[in-house]
């Protein structure tokens, strides 16, 4: 990620709308800021969500609040803790799966 012309923004993550996204079970609320090909997102899982899709995107991930299980499709499984993240590039080899059983608030760069 290389990131250009994205001019100096506060963001007050308080006022932005969270949107809902379904998962395959529960759902997701994105509270989301994009500049110049760079999104960042504030995203609660709710209890019980596991995203729908297999995701190739790259991104950096920090965990908020709760846990969340990261799951590879190569069979490789992450449990990432409060105060823990993952980086990922764009890779269709290996894409990863999001869920969470009692919940999480993350902060996703991609």
């Amino acid at each position: 990620m290389k990131i250009e012309g994205v001019p100096f923004t506060v963001t007050d993550w308080n006022r932005i709308p969270a949107i809902e996204h379904k998962g395959k079970t529960g759902t997701s609320h994105w509270r989301s800021f994009e500049a110049d090909g760079v999104r960042a997102r504030l995203v609660d899982y709710s209890p019980g969500y596991e995203a729908d899709h297999w995701c190739p995107r790259g991104h950096i991930l920090y965990v908020v609040e709760g846990e969340v299980r990261i799951a590879l499709k190569s069979g490789a499984v992450h449990i990432l803790r409060r105060g823990m993240g993952f980086a990922a590039g764009d890779d269709e080899a290996d894409p990863h799966l999001a869920s969470t059983a009692s919940g999480a608030r993350v902060f996703i760069v991609d």
